[in-house]
């Protein structure tokens, strides 16, 4: 067994195979260590997740020594998924593993699976032979498809799982199912649990698959207060997101900078967590009653109708004026909390837009009419600052700096590459989101390399993690990234510097410092 720190806040857990995985995480879920948020169980890995650095420390040093004991379970469930056999990768894999087409379906339905854990997306759990002798390792796709259908059967590295949704994915495909995977509203919303036992059964046709529209549906009550004239490039709902849910393959999400959400709602005498809006390239409001708002994040022009408006200071908003935030010239990313507190549709006691999975409510649009509870809290007298800690470049680009800790895989990597990761001034693209920030060095730069070669298997995440794929480019894990996750992390960014790597927008540069 071997512990390795990620950030500050988690610990990564070496065991020697899945059923001891399985071991500790049935403990550490029945009983878990103090402040511990969540774990995440991986082929080889725990990962555990907690609330403060000092916990994460004092868990450190007693899992030393620390030895599950057998959780006296229930009788597992059984799961029966029906399965059209009319998978891409069908043939392919038949081949690999030296078999006929129909030896292979065979194969997959007399196997009996065990459940093992959840990850990736909600409702995609790991399912292995509950005979080891029935194992097969087959390799993921060279080149994952950038979309997976909703009830593709795939295998992959010795697991069998069900996509839920559509999303990008690597393992080959068998066949499809119209078996719902994930319903938020069900207890459990996982159709598939750890410790089941699940049964692919053949069938030569399926119902029509009853599609699941992403984003929440749930309406609950609220009193108008602003229509929205321009949502600008993007606009979310988000509050404090959706932690301890990993095991379900539910990412926390939230509000990508935590800070400047918690500023917006102090501002307006809300609670810290309550919903705001997040937004990108701008927005217009018109008041449809009176209402108290306060806008934070990146450096923006703010204007009531034509009155310049400072940042993390409320100001009244009476019926008919119009609010408008430019586009940001510093930073990404805006927050506008309104007195009363957001009301939006919630999954899973959130209602945070998860971009990722699809939980959450819809982004908003042109024409909505955002709504908030009925409150008389009275004006804060509390003295803000913007915290935006993102700073403008000598050429008008946003710059940052983001204190992180090395690994847990840095061992996966060169001494001079750890040396040019620390180095380089990195340079975000456009292809980033509030999944991650992917990063591109100077012209001319060498790419991270390996000092090991081979593929790790998956293993749990958090936001901060920075991935490097075999292309050797950074990636930064933000709120709404995957559960698990396949390549090397060289450092972690530490919590309370994720806010920063939120407000970087395509173009601005950063460095990584140690902490």
């Amino acid at each position: 067994m071997q512990i390795h720190p990620v950030g500050t806040r988690a610990l990564l857990i070496e065991l020697e195979d899945l059923s001891q995985v399985m071991a500790w995480h049935a403990a550490l879920d029945a009983n878990p260590l103090k402040d511990q948020v969540d774990a995440i169980a991986a082929a080889t890995t725990l990962l555990l997740t907690f609330a403060t650095p000092n916990s994460a420390a004092a868990a450190a040093e007693k899992l030393q020594d620390f030895h599950p004991t057998a959780q006296a379970g229930e009788d597992p469930r059984f799961v029966e998924i029906d399965v059209l056999y009319d998978g891409e990768d069908l043939d392919e894999v038949a081949e690999l593993m030296g078999m006929s087409r129909e030896g292979l379906i065979d194969w997959h339905t007399s196997t009996e699976w065990l459940a093992a854990f959840g990850g990736f997306a909600p409702g995609f759990t790991y399912c292995t032979p509950a005979d080891p002798a029935q194992n097969f390792n087959i390799e993921r796709r060279a080149t994952p498809r950038t979309a997976v259908p909703a009830g593709a059967v795939g295998i992959a590295g010795g697991f069998s799982a069900v996509y839920p949704r559509v999303s990008p994915g690597g393992w080959q495909l068998l066949g499809t199912t119209s078996t719902p995977m994930w319903e938020s509203d069900a207890h459990p919303p996982a159709l598939v649990q750890p410790g089941d036992r699940v049964r692919y059964r053949a069938v030569s046709s399926l119902p029509d698959v009853v599609s699941t529209t992403p984003f929440g549906r749930r309406t609950p009550a609220r009193l108008p207060r602003l229509e929205v004239l321009d949502a600008g490039l993007l606009t979310l709902f988000q509050d404090q997101g959706r932690p301890g849910r990993g095991n379900l393959g539910v990412t926390p999400s939230g509000a990508a900078d935590l800070a400047a959400a918690a500023t917006a709602n102090v501002a307006v005498g809300n609670p810290r967590g309550a919903t705001v809006l997040e937004n990108i390239g701008g927005i217009r409001l018109r008041a449809l009653t009176d209402a108290v708002m306060c806008v934070t994040g990146a450096q923006s022009r703010v204007l009531l109708d034509d009155m310049p408006v400072h940042l993390a200071r409320p100001v009244l908003v009476t019926a008919g004026s119009t609010v408008t935030v430019d586009p940001a010239t510093v930073g990404l990313r805006n927050y506008i909390a309104i007195r009363g507190g957001i009301v939006a549709d919630a999954e899973l006691g959130s209602a945070s837009t998860d971009v990722l999975s699809g939980l959450g409510p819809a982004p908003v649009r042109l024409g909505d009419v955002i709504g908030v509870l009925p409150r008389s809290t009275a004006m804060t007298d509390a003295q803000l600052s913007n915290p935006m800690r993102v700073r403008e470049g000598a050429h008008g680009q946003t710059e940052g700096v983001l204190r992180c800790v090395l690994g847990p895989r840095d061992d996966w990597f060169t001494p001079e590459s750890l040396e040019a990761f620390l180095a380089t001034e990195w340079t975000v693209t456009a292809q980033s989101n509030r999944v991650g920030v992917r990063l591109v060095g100077p012209e001319g730069s060498v790419a991270l390399s390996r000092a090991r070669q081979g593929e790790l298997p998956s293993e749990g995440m958090v936001a901060g993690s920075v991935q490097v794929p075999p292309s050797g480019e950074p990636v930064i894990f933000l709120r709404d990234h995957a559960v698990t996750g396949g390549y090397p992390v060289i450092a972690t960014v530490l919590e309370e510097d994720i806010d920063i790597a939120a407000q970087l927008p395509p173009g601005a540069t950063v460095r990584f410092e140690l902490a």
